[in-house]
C-alpha cells in the first residue's frame, strides 16, 4: 500500500470517527475522562487532560451528521476505485 493523499485522508476519517463515537457515560467516565473530570479554578490554564476531553467533545459535536456523509463519499470513492 503507498503513502498517499488519499491514504492519509481516509486513516484521519477513521481516526475522527473512533473519536466521534466515544461515549462519555460508557467508556470515558470509566476510565477518569469524564466532563466533570479535571475542573479547574478561575484563571487556571487547564490541564492537557481537560484540552483532551474538550477535543474529544468538540469533535463528537461537530461531526455527528457531517461525519456520516464523509464517510459515505470515502466508501463509494473505494467502491468505484476497487
Amino acid at each position: 500500500m503507498a503513502f498517499t493523499l488519499y491514504s492519509l485522508l481516509q486513516a484521519s476519517l477513521l481516526i475522527i470517527n473512533a473519536v466521534a463515537v466515544l461515549h462519555e457515560e460508557r467508556f470515558l467516565r470509566h476510565v477518569g475522562w469524564g466532563s466533570d473530570q479535571g475542573i479547574g479554578g478561575f484563571g487556571e490554564e487547564p490541564g492537557i487532560k481537560a484540552q483532551l476531553t474538550n477535543l474529544i467533545r468538540s469533535i463528537r459535536t461537530v461531526m455527528r451528521g457531517k461525519g456520516t456523509i464523509f464517510s459515505t463519499i470515502i466508501m463509494m470513492i473505494m467502491v468505484i476505485i476497487i
